[in-house]
C-alpha cells in the first residue's frame, strides 16, 4: 500500500492544470484498484477527508464505490477499453443532503474520472411533481367516492376513512350540533369509520368552535396535542398524539362541519403544504356533505307534501264500499294531475261526497293544482247537497289563482238507503260514470257539464241513480280510454273496449273491478306512453241470508 501511494505521489498532479482546477463540477480520478489518483478542488470541498492515495471506499459513499466496481471489470480492464460508440453508464445517489449524477470517463491507461453533477434541484422538482400527481389522483378518487352517496352518515364515514388513510393516522369528522349532541365519525389507518354522537363543548379544542362557524383554520402548530380532550381521540388510536390539525369543511352557503387530523409522536408534524392539501380535500368533502344534507332536507319536505298529494286509502264508508286506483304517467313521478277523494258525511245517515278529477297536464305542476282543488272541495263539503254551487265556487277559486290550467271532475253524493245505495252524480267536462248492473249490462250515466277553471261560468247537469246490492259505479279519467297501444302500438284503448271489460265484472267487488281495469290498460300499453290514470269504484255491498240454520250450509248472496 505504501509503495502504491509512492507511485501515485510520483505521478504529475492533474490539479496543476488550469482546466482541471477550474472544472465547474467535482471530479475525482480513480485507478483500476479503486485508489484515488487525483481530485480537483471542487471534489476536495465536497468529499471531506478525500486525498490522493486514499481508497475510494474511504472517500465516497457506497453507491459510488459500487458504480466504480461496475465500470471496471474484475480482470482490471477498464470499461473504457470497449468500443468508443458504446453508451456510458450513469449512476445517481446522495452525498450528504445533495443528490449527484456520477458520469464515468474512462482513460486509456485504465483510470476512471468521475464527474459529479449536482442533481438536487431536479430531484426535488421530480419529487414535488410525483407528490402533486399522487394528490391529484387522490382528490379525483375522493370526489368520485364522496359524490357517489347522498346519505349524510355515509359521507361522514367516507370522509373520515379517506382522511385517515391519506392525510393522517386518524381523522374525526364533526358536524354542527343537533341540539346538545354533535354528530361525529372517526377512523384510524384507513379502516371503516365509526359513527356516533357526543355531548361536549367544542371550545375544548383550539379552533374547533370557529371552524364549525366557517372561520379560517388555525395553524396546527398553535394546537397543543396534550390538551386535546379524550372524546376527540378514537378508541383504537394507540400511542400519543404528536400533532393535530383542525380543518373546516366548507358547505354550500353554510358550514358543513370540521375535519380533525391526528398524527402520533413518531410521525412528522403537519407542514404548510400538507395543511393546504387538507383544505383542498375538505372543500370536496364539505360540498358532498352539503349536497347530502340538502338532499335529506328536500326528501323530508317531499315526503311531507306527498302525504297530502297522494290518493287516500279507501275502504267502507257509512255502509258503502269505495275502492280506488292510481297510476302516474311516468314511473319516476309519484303524483300527477289525476286524483280522487271520499269525504264521509258528518253522520252515517248523511251522504258522503266522492270526487274524481283530472287536471290538465302531468307531473308536479299538475299535482300542485290538484292539491288546491282537493283542499277547496274539502272546504266546500258542507254544501255537498248542491253540486252546481260547489262547482261555481271552485271555478271562481281557480280563475282567481295564478294557475292557467283547467280541470274536469265528477262529483258523487253517496247515501246508503237500506239495502240500496242512492247516487247523485254531476260531471264537469268529465267522462260519464259507468254503472255495472248485476245482469252484466253496463249503463252510462247521462250527466254532462263544462270544465272548471277555464270559463267565467260553469254549467252542469246532476243525475240520480240507484245501486242494488253487488252493483258498482265506476268513475275514471281519460288516461284509461286514451291509453295508446295494442298490436300495432298506436290504437286507443277506447270506451267500447272499457265497457266490454266491465261487462265481465258483474258481481265483482269494487277492488277487483279497479284491479281488472288497471291490468287490462297496462297490458294494452306494453311500454307505450300514457297519461295519468285514476279509477274510483262505488259499490253497494251485497246482502246475505242463511238458506239453512243448521250451522253448516254457507250463506248465499242475494240482490
Amino acid at each position: 500500500m505504501a509503495r502504491q501511494k509512492e507511485q501515485i505521489a510520483s505521478r504529475p498532479q492533474l490539479a496543476t492544470t488550469e482546466l482541471w482546477a477550474s472544472a465547474p463540477y467535482p471530479v475525482i480520478l480513480v485507478d483500476r484498484t479503486g485508489t484515488v489518483v487525483d481530485l480537483n478542488p471542487a471534489a476536495a470541498s465536497l468529499l471531506e477527508g478525500a486525498a490522493r492515495g486514499s481508497t475510494l471506499s474511504e472517500t465516497v459513499p457506497p453507491w459510488l464505490t459500487r458504480a466504480h466496481q461496475e465500470t471496471t471489470d474484475p480482470a482490471g480492464r477498464s470499461a473504457g477499453d470497449g468500443p468508443a460508440s458504446a453508451p456510458r453508464p450513469v449512476f445517481r445517489g446522495r452525498i450528504g443532503t445533495q443528490t449527484f449524477v456520477a458520469h464515468p470517463a474512462p482513460n486509456p491507461g485504465g483510470d476512471v474520472a468521475w464527474w459529479l453533477v449536482d442533481d438536487t434541484d431536479r430531484r426535488l422538482v421530480e419529487e414535488e411533481l410525483a407528490t402533486e400527481r399522487e394528490r391529484t389522483a387522490f382528490l379525483a378518487e375522493a370526489s368520485n367516492v364522496l359524490l357517489a352517496s347522498l346519505n349524510t352518515d355515509r359521507c361522514m364515514q367516507i370522509t373520515a376513512q379517506l382522511a385517515s388513510q391519506y392525510l393522517a393516522e386518524a381523522a374525526v369528522v364533526i358536524l354542527p350540533a343537533a341540539g346538545r349532541q354533535m354528530p361525529l365519525a372517526h377512523a384510524v389507518g384507513g379502516r371503516t369509520a365509526v359513527r356516533g354522537t357526543v355531548a361536549a363543548d367544542p371550545a375544548q379544542v383550539p379552533g374547533l368552535s370557529e371552524a364549525l362557524q366557517g372561520f379560517p383554520p388555525v395553524p396546527s402548530r398553535w394546537i397543543d396535542p396534550g390538551a386535546l380532550p379524550g372524546w376527540l381521540l378514537p378508541e383504537d388510536f394507540t400511542g400519543t398524539v404528536g400533532s393535530a390539525a383542525v380543518v373546516p369543511l366548507p358547505g354550500l352557503g353554510v358550514p358543513a362541519g370540521v375535519l380533525v387530523l391526528l398524527r402520533g409522536t413518531g410521525s412528522t408534524e403537519f407542514d404548510e403544504s400538507e395543511e393546504g392539501f387538507a383544505r383542498l380535500f375538505a372543500a370536496r368533502a364539505g360540498a358532498a356533505l352539503s349536497a347530502a344534507r340538502l338532499y335529506a332536507e328536500q326528501s323530508d319536505i317531499t315526503r311531507t307534501l306527498m302525504r297530502d298529494l297522494l290518493p287516500p286509502r279507501l275502504d267502507r264508508v257509512n255502509g258503502v264500499e269505495f275502492a280506488g286506483g292510481y297510476q302516474p304517467a311516468s314511473a319516476r313521478d309519484r303524483v300527477g294531475g289525476d286524483f280522487y277523494d271520499v269525504h264521509p258525511g258528518s253522520t252515517p245517515e248523511d251522504a258522503s261526497l266522492a270526487v274524481l278529477g283530472d287536471v290538465c297536464g302531468k307531473g308536479l305542476d299538475a299535482a300542485v293544482l290538484t292539491g288546491k282543488i282537493r283542499n277547496t272541495l274539502q272546504a266546500l263539503t258542507p254544501m255537498a247537497g248542491d253540486h252546481e254551487r260547489m262547482l261555481r265556487l271552485l271555478n271562481g277559486a281557480l280563475l282567481n289563482s295564478h294557475h292557467t290550467r283547467f280541470a274536469t271532475l265528477v262529483l258523487a253524493s253517496v247515501r246508503r238507503e237500506e239495502s240500496r245505495v242512492r247516487l247523485r252524480l254531476t260531471s264537469a267536462g268529465h267522462p260519464a260514470p259507468l254503472v255495472i248492473r248485476n245482469d252484466g249490462s253496463v249503463e252510462e250515466i247521462d250527466t254532462r257539464g263544462t270544465l272548471v277553471g277555464a270559463l267565467p261560468r260553469v254549467e252542469a247537469r246532476t243525475v240520480e241513480t240507484d245501486l242494488r246490492p253487488g252493483e258498482t259505479c265506476l268513475l275514471y279519467t281519460d288516461g284509461v280510454t286514451e291509453a295508446r297501444g295494442g298490436p300495432l302500438g298506436d290504437e286507443l284503448f277506447g270506451e267500447e273496449r272499457l265497457m266490454r271489460a266491465l261487462e265481465e265484472c258483474a258481481g265483482m267487488p269494487g277492488t277487483a273491478v279497479v284491479e281488472r281495469v288497471q291490468m287490462l290498460a297496462s297490458q294494452w300499453l306494453h311500454d307505450g306512453r300514457h297519461d295519468d290514470m285514476a279509477l274510483l269504484a262505488i259499490t253497494a255491498p251485497p246482502t246475505t241470508h242463511l238458506s239453512a240454520v243448521d250451522g253448516h250450509t254457507r250463506g248465499r248472496y242475494t240482490a
